[in-house]
């Protein structure tokens, strides 16, 4: 039976990622009664108060950066190194050390709130009760309160054609844990999380094949943006193959054989490990019991309005669960500061149209805002500055001269549409343009304002006067 300590709370979070961290954090720190409940577990089976893989993913792009930058690019700094031993096995305990920090961290935060943490799988019954499930016993026991909020984050799409065994074919979660580095690695999906994953083993050495069955590479990017990154990556030693719809993924003697699909007819090809990376869904499965009448779109997402509340009284969803903005941890940790605000009487409204959306590759993309073709695409009258990374004297220094900047305003009343980044530290440089679009800026407010020098900021600053053809 899950250990609890009463069955009456004012809220009952279901779900320990950002957003359900941080809504019953911001719920203690009101003063109401919280539950949060979790049934998250790591590689090992043991159980993880720690429900996010973007922190595994940065701390081991982290040792990958370091591992390529020493073979290939510090032999120009005039620092040289024999006998480069790499030990994947060090790398990974750095990585689950880090998150195993965090999550006692999240445990301190937890008890200094008093926070109820309950290990055990949550079902919701109806708009005031939650069932526990304990994962062991498949005891069960029922707890109620006034407001209940689900945060139950995201899953891997897996495909149906092909058998995830975390021995030769991974999912994106199971590709972090990874205890050597393939010498032929497929990934299948060219998103976010492949792309990622790529940087990581691909700069650790292995030979890296990208299958994605979409045309187009990136195609929620400004297309100027998605172009630039093609062919950095392709020029990094990527093999990424668009329209490659795959077929089968078999086992034979030590190697896994791909059958794909493209416009050229039908191809096989032998790797050593496949990583399946083809997106997340809402982890929305078994969350509600059919007679809790919990409304769910055909794809799993559950249907909010603009304050996260459902189709029921009192219960909420956030983070991944909804259509409002993208899946990304940032907007699911307002979403849960907002949520436990609302509930409490207090309305800051999101503004879904400044989030932030990264890429952490390297070099890294971000943007935020509209892109070209949107705006083209409705008739908008626009103007573009675009400033190239190389000219940058902070990139050059630090020998990171791929990408650019791109900004978009409207040609009549000069606010910021949209900025768009790839390059060196993209994901500090992107905070500038959030603020800016957030007070609502104009091209001249960022062009006027001073920036650091030498700094990789002044990219941004640059693009601005080009804007303005005023570039020095």
């Amino acid at each position: 039976m899950p250990t609890i300590s009463k069955v009456h709370y004012d809220v009952i979070v279901v779900g320990t990622g950002p957003a359900g961290f941080a809504c019953a954090v911001r719920c203690a720190e009101l003063g109401l009664n919280t539950a949060c409940i979790n049934n998250r577990q790591d590689a090992n089976n043991k159980d993880t108060h720690l429900n996010t893989g973007s922190i595994g993913t940065m701390a081991l792009l982290d040792s990958a950066k370091k591992y390529h930058s020493l073979i290939h690019e510090y032999a120009q700094h005039g620092i040289l190194a024999n006998e480069i031993i790499l030990d994947v096995s060090a790398m990974q305990q750095r990585k689950d050390n880090i998150l195993a920090e965090i999550g006692n961290k999240m445990i301190d935060l937890f008890n200094k709130n008093d926070i109820d943490h309950i290990h055990a799988k949550a079902k919701l019954l109806n708009p005031q009760q939650v069932e526990l499930i304990d994962d062991n016993t498949s005891l069960k026991s029922i707890i109620n309160a006034k407001y209940i909020i689900l945060a139950s984050g995201s899953e891997s799409i897996t495909l149906p054609n092909i058998k995830i065994d975390n021995e030769y074919i991974f999912d994106a979660k199971m590709a972090l844990n990874l205890d050597q580095v393939p010498k032929k690695l497929a990934i299948i999906g060219a998103g976010v999380m492949g792309l990622e994953l790529a940087n990581i083993w691909g700069r650790l050495g292995s030979d890296i094949l990208i299958l994605e069955a979409q045309e187009n590479f990136l195609s929620l990017l400004d297309q100027e943006l998605s172009c630039a990154a093609f062919g950095i990556f392709q020029k990094q030693g990527l093999d990424l193959r668009l329209g490659a719809r795959v077929i089968s993924a078999k086992k034979g003697n030590k190697h896994i054989t791909i059958q794909y699909q493209d416009q050229e007819g039908t191809h096989t090809v032998k790797v050593d490990k496949v990583i399946v990376a083809c997106g997340s869904r809402p982890n929305t499965a078994n969350l509600a019991a059919p007679e809790a009448n919990l409304l769910l779109d055909q794809d799993g997402y559950v249907y909010v309005d603009d304050n996260c509340r459902t189709n029921l009284p009192g219960v909420y969803a956030i983070g991944d669960l909804t259509l409002l903005g993208p899946m990304l941890a940032h907007k699911g940790i307002e979403e849960g500061i907002f949520v436990a605000d609302f509930i409490a009487g207090i309305n800051n409204p999101i503004n879904y149209e400044v989030v932030p959306s990264v890429i952490y590759t390297e070099p890294e993309i971000a943007w935020v805002g509209q892109t070209e073709q949107s705006l083209r695409a409705t008739g908008e009258p626009i103007t573009i500055g675009i400033y190239p990374i190389h000219e940058n004297i902070r990139a050059l220094a630090i020998s990171k001269p791929d990408g650019f900047v791109k900004i978009i305003a409207h040609s009549y009343t000069d606010k910021i549409l949209g900025i768009h980044i790839i390059g060196s530290n993209a994901s500090e440089l992107i905070a500038e343009a959030v603020l800016a679009l957030e007070f609502s800026a104009s091209n001249e407010d960022l062009a006027r304002t001073i920036h650091a020098r030498p700094t990789l900021s002044e990219a941004v600053h640059d693009a601005s006067l080009v804007l303005r053809s005023k570039a020095v």
